[in-house]
Order: structure tokens, then sequence, then C-alpha cells
């Protein structure tokens, strides 16, 4: 008869008390030399780390352990790590901006924690306090504030992981995790995007699938993307526009959700995005994206670029490459582009797809009026120059 090994350690048959995660514990240990902080225009997205990182673990005995800020440096995992090959794997991308008064701001950051938790759950990952994960954020931002890029378009990218730790090579559920958040100053994902960024349309490869995981931010969605960027890479694309099912509806773009803007016969703009249908990552700037171009409409701000009167109606569905191509023969699609953390806004520029490119409208910078004024009250309102919503949160 096999033995819970919960009851055996307790003596008496109860279950053990698991700790929460705490961040009144945390312990800060800081580095005792600190690195020179690079000019941000040489910065490449991902490849520099700051002087400091958080860890914590999960023991399945015990529950959370203590909070630690400590030096960057690297992690010591078992061989077996259910990480390593079954892949319980979960991330966020954050990031921090230097707010009017100097201050480290965080934008929609309880968005990003209910992602992570939901993202945790769909792999059977420990549950966490996600206001104690915000915390922990905040502190380990204030120990590395001076990183935080002070030139408009830069900023703190911020990667909270959560991996799982559990050392036996049985397929079953991590009952151990090590959660670690790392910082990364970053600079534009996309350099030299004036002409805008040019897509292959692939449906052969899928990204996601219905059923599947897409919905949720976990590492084993990107690796299999991977050889088909390569393979568009070598046809001189930049992204892939992943497509879906014999009717190649559209999905993602790269790693970003997509937007197409259409002119209606009445004059005003339809603003179109794939439908959260599970295949999706539900992303908290298409949200925002959504909900500024609401407000737009409504008169409740104004996008910059965009006229007052313009009316942007936003629609949440299936849209397909066939449709897209109609659209832009006849000349309605007035701009494409993909939205994410990383990149914020991106101009599509063009799209190869069964055997020619479909060429999307030419814009000064690369951004229509649409996406620029997008970018732009964003922008605005993660570094604390624009209030809106509630949705730029300082690092008290």
């Amino acid at each position: 008869m096999a033995i819970d090994h919960t009851q055996k350690i307790n003596g008496n048959g109860a279950a053990p008390h698991h700790a929460e995660l705490d961040a009144s514990k945390l312990v800060v240990t800081l580095a005792k030399e600190l690195k020179p902080v690079p000019d941000p225009e040489t910065l490449v997205f991902g490849q520099t780390q700051t002087d400091h990182m958080l860890v914590v673990n999960y023991d399945p005995v015990v529950g959370w352990e203590t909070p630690e800020i400590k030096p960057y440096g690297p992690l010591t995992l078992d061989p077996m790590s259910s990480c390593f090959h079954y892949c319980p794997n979960v991330f966020e991308g954050m990031k921090a901006y230097i707010g009017p008064n100097g201050e480290a701001r965080l934008f929609r950051p309880e968005k990003n924690m209910a992602r992570l938790a939901r993202s945790a759950e769909r792999v059977a990952l420990p549950t966490f306090d996600t206001e104690a994960v915000l915390t922990l954020i905040k502190e380990l931002i204030k120990v590395d504030a001076r990183w935080i890029p002070t030139i408009p378009g830069y900023s703190l990218y911020i990667r909270p992981t959560i991996i799982g730790t559990r050392a036996a090579l049985g397929v079953a559920a991590s009952d151990s995790a090590c959660l670690y958040i790392l910082l990364s100053p970053a600079g534009p994902y996309f350099r030299g995007m004036a002409k805008g960024i040019p897509l292959l349309a692939v449906g052969e490869s899928v990204r996601s699938w219905p059923g599947g995981t897409g919905g949720h931010k976990l590492g084993l969605n990107y690796a299999p993307g991977f050889l088909p960027q390569r393979i568009a890479a070598k046809q001189g694309y930049e992204q892939i526009l992943w497509l879906l099912g014999d009717d190649e509806k559209i999905t993602e773009v790269g790693a970003m959700n997509f937007f197409v803007a259409v002119q209606r016969e009445d004059g005003d703009v339809d603003l179109i995005t794939p439908a959260l249908d599970g295949t999706i990552l539900p992303g908290i700037t298409r949200e925002s994206t959504l909900a500024l171009a609401d407000a737009h409409t409504s008169s409740k701000i104004t996008l910059p670029g965009v006229l007052p009167t313009q009316k942007i109606h936003t629609h949440e569905r299936a849209i397909t490459m066939e449709e897209l191509a109609k659209q832009a023969d006849a000349g309605k699609v007035l701009e494409c582009f993909g939205v994410g953390t990383a990149v914020l806004v991106a101009p599509v520029s063009r799209i190869g797809w069964k055997g020619r490119d479909l060429v999307l409208p030419a814009h000064e910078g690369g951004l229509g009026p649409i996406g620029k004024g997008l970018e732009q009250t964003i922008l605005a309102i993660q570094t604390g120059r624009k209030e809106f919503e509630g949705w730029s949160v300082p690092c008290l």
C-alpha cells in the first residue's frame, strides 16, 4: 500500500500547513560591487542583467519559503527537475518606467499577476498570493531602480518566472517550484521599423490550437515557433503571421497580438483583432489598445494624430487571411500592427501569402495614425504623464 508522505512526516495523519508566499519575510542581500549601467542606446533586448534578482522556492511539505533579493547569478537545480523534462514553466513580461518626478512606475501590473496565476494553474504549479508577488517585484525594482532608462521609449523589462523543480522523472505535476524575477534594461524590440515589419503567413505549422495552451503564457508555447521563424527569416520576413485551420484564421503575429484597421463606407474605422478563443494570448497591451480606441470614440480621450470626430469601432472576432487579402486588394486596409509588452506597437509592412506579397499602406515612421496615436497614448500613461483609469502604478 502506498504511504502518503505528508502524513508520514506529520506523524499524526494530519495534512501539514503549507506556508503562503509572504512578502514581509523578504531578505535582501546586496551585491558587494555594482556593474556599470550601459548606454541605453547600446541595449539589445533581453541581453543585459541588472545587479540583483529575486528568488523564492516552494517545498511540498512546508510551502513557500523565504523570498530573497540577492546578487544576480545562476540557479542550482537537480538534473531531474520537471522544468527540464515536462515544461511546467510559466512567465510574465512587464516593464518599469520612470515617472515625471523620477519615481518608478508599473503599467497595469495586476493584469500580469492574474495572468501569471492562470498560467501556473494551467500546468498545475503551486498557487501563490498575487499581491505578494507584486510587492516583491516592487521591492526588487527599488533595489535596482538606477537601471531604469530615462530615454523615451526605453524601460526596465521585468520577467517573473515560475518553474517546476520536482526532482523525479515520473510524468506528474511538479509539487516543487522556484519563482524568480529578473530585470533587464530594454530599448526598442525591433530596430529600424521605419518601413514596418514584413510577415510570412504560415498555416502548416501552428503555435496554438483549440483546447491547447495558447491562451496562457507558457514557455512551451514558444519553442515550436523557432524553426518556422528561421525559415521565414531566410525568405526575407521578420516575423510569422500564424494561421489556424482550413479557413486560415489569423491568430497572432510572432509573439504579439494582431490588429487591422479597415475603412468603412460611412467614414468610420473598424479596428479588428482575433477573439480570445483559447488560441490567443490575452495580452495586456491588446486589452489596453481596445479600451483606448473605445475611449477615443466615446470622446473620453483623443488619440494624438487622430481626428476627435473619427469613430473607431473595435471588434474581437475571427478574421481569415482571405478576408484580409480582399480588404487590402480593395484598398480598405488603413494599417496593420502587432501589439505586446516588449514591442508596444509594431507596424506591419507586407505579408507573404500563397506565393505573393500582400503590400499594406506605407506610413512615415512605420505606424499609421491609429497605431501611432495608441503608442503615444500608452507611453504617456506608462510614464505617468497622462492619467487613465489608474493604469500607471507607482512603486511606492
